[in-house]
């Protein structure tokens, strides 16, 4: 077994269940230092990983990455995301409006203002402003290991999507003021104008596609490292407020689940727009949904 993973599965399912790291603790009968050593990879012995299981409600092997991981909460995939690029060399994406690993670190300082504003509109604005410090601190964690790993990344974004990212601005649907709302409109321009120069400039280990139909159903992320492979279905733009969101992520190393969504993300990339076809449709549909 290896012990490293099995503590970043408990840590990933902990923040899913919503226990405090203190709640389990004390129902395990350890201190914290203990439970915390355990997600930094400690031995752990196969009678704890059940009784850990249990009271997380998966199963055992869940803990011990064998299957399919499924969170509902995005602090957790955040957190189960993080963990899986810090071994990645190279992610391709299918789906979506915009790439994290490509926006601008202004953007990031956005949706925080952004997502703690929503928070504090929440039925439960402690519980909403806890979720949003996570995620927050998730986003910074992965930026820094995507400035320092520099995979490479390919990106095949839906033009439908970035139309109604243009439409709608940055985190469409939150509780926003009329201010924010603006500043979250002119972020999006901002950052598929800096898609289009990034598709003109060609920087080394980015390839940016731009697919009209049909439209991806889901967004789907593909990470490859040295020894494996994992695929993550994600429901979420990278912009969804943590406690706002609905759906279910669901991540696999298992290998015709990453082979079939290979071939499908190929089979989209061949009918793609790419280079300065690309750009010019991304510069055309700024000027069509925000005319001068």
């Amino acid at each position: 077994m290896r012990f490293e993973e099995i503590g970043e599965q408990l840590r990933a399912y902990r923040l899913e269940s919503g226990l405090k790291a203190d709640e389990i603790a004390a129902r395990l009968g350890i201190s914290r230092a203990a439970l915390y050593r355990y997600e930094k990879g400690e031995v752990i012995k196969l009678d704890t990983v059940r009784r850990l299981a249990e009271m997380l409600q998966v199963s055992p092997l869940a803990l011990l990455g064998i299957g399919v991981d499924y969170f509902s909460r995005m602090t957790a995939s955040l957190e189960r995301q993080r963990q899986i690029e810090e071994e990645a060399d190279s992610c391709l994406q299918l789906g979506g409006a915009l790439c994290f690993a490509l926006v601008s670190d202004d953007t990031d300082r956005l949706l925080r203002g952004l997502w703690l504003e929503a928070a504090s509109l929440a039925q439960d604005p402690a519980a909403a402003r806890s979720a949003t410090e996570q995620a927050l601190i998730s986003m910074t964690q992965r930026r820094l290991i995507l400035d320092q790993r520099r995979m490479n990344i390919t990106t095949i974004l839906s033009e439908r999507a970035v139309t109604r990212l243009l439409a709608e601005g940055l985190c469409a649907g939150l509780p926003l003021s009329a201010r924010s709302r603006a500043e979250a409109r002119a972020a999006a321009v901002t950052e598929v104008e800096n898609l289009a120069s990034q598709i003109e400039q060609g920087p080394l280990g980015v390839q940016i596609g731009l697919l009209q139909e049909p439209e991806p159903h889901h967004q789907a992320l593909i990470y490859r490292g040295r020894d494996r492979a994992h695929v993550m279905s994600d429901p979420f733009p990278f912009d969804a407020h943590p406690a706002w969101s609905q759906g279910v992520v669901s991540i696999t190393a298992a290998d015709d689940a990453v082979a079939i969504h290979q071939r499908v993300a190929e089979a989209c990339w061949r009918q793609a727009r790419k280079g300065m076809a690309a750009a010019q449709m991304l510069r055309t549909l700024i000027a069509t949904a925000h005319p001068i």
